[in-house]
């Protein structure tokens, strides 16, 4: 059977397993929608080859908008990746971000949304990558699924070994700043992998564009797990 279609039935018919990855409240939070595709014309050049102007261009929109979190990426071709050469390719360059962006303050709390186990971690340091790197091992009734957390703080990383249990609502982590998690914008980088193909502390969470359809084969919307409300985007 279709792989999405096991992991959305066992979402629908197992709501009591799933928990947070941050702490949103539904009922007083409201959500921004970071747009980080060419349509987006605040983010010129200087601002994404500065990070302390990227970053107080998020932080501005979520104090502007009288939000706690912003959300956004999964499947989103973005511009922005252009500052870094860890996107370029010999061919088509990587623009297509895989998973989902949650962005807030540095030091905010991290949390596994299912029981599992620690599959994997490691400081992915290079500009623009995910820096200290979580990866998580969860068994969802027989289907394997892996949760990634990318750009968090090297604090996050102490204390961990490969096969230590992990619960649901458990903080794992916290955002990591500009200095540790690849120089960009405190956030957590958040994306869903059915198979981990070999990798360990690491898998890809942007991809050239022209590949959209094979990497969406193995990489579920991470919304299915965050059942976050609508974006708002007023400004």
């Amino acid at each position: 059977m279709d792989r999405h279609k096991l992991f959305a039935d066992y979402i629908n018919n197992h709501p009591e397993a799933i928990g947070k990855v941050v702490d949103f409240d539904a009922d007083h939070d409201r959500l921004y929608h970071f747009d980080l595709t060419a349509a987006n014309k605040e983010l010129t050049a200087e601002v994404i080859n500065k990070p302390w102007l990227f970053s107080q261009l998020v932080s501005d929109k979520l104090h502007d908008n009288n939000c706690r979190y912003g959300i956004g990426g999964y499947m989103e071709h973005r511009t922005i990746y252009a500052f870094s050469s860890h996107f370029d390719t010999d061919d088509e360059p990587r623009r297509l971000h895989l998973g989902v962006d949650i962005w807030s303050d540095a030091g905010t709390p991290v949390y596994a949304p299912l029981d599992g186990i620690v599959h994997s971690f490691q400081d992915n340091n290079n500009i623009g990558d995910y820096g200290p790197t979580i990866i998580l091992q969860h068994d969802l009734d027989g289907l394997p699924l892996y949760s990634l957390y990318g750009h968090l703080s090297r604090k996050s990383l102490e204390g961990l070994s490969v096969g230590k249990p992990v619960f649901k609502n458990q903080q794992i982590a916290t955002f990591g700043n500009a200095d540790e998690n690849g120089q960009w914008p405190p956030h957590l980088h958040f994306q869903l992998m059915f198979d981990m193909e070999g990798r360990q502390g690491d898998y890809p969470g942007v991809s050239r564009f022209s590949e959209k359809e094979t990497w969406q084969k193995n990489i579920p919307d991470p919304g299915l797990i965050l059942r976050f409300p609508d974006a708002v985007n007023v400004g």
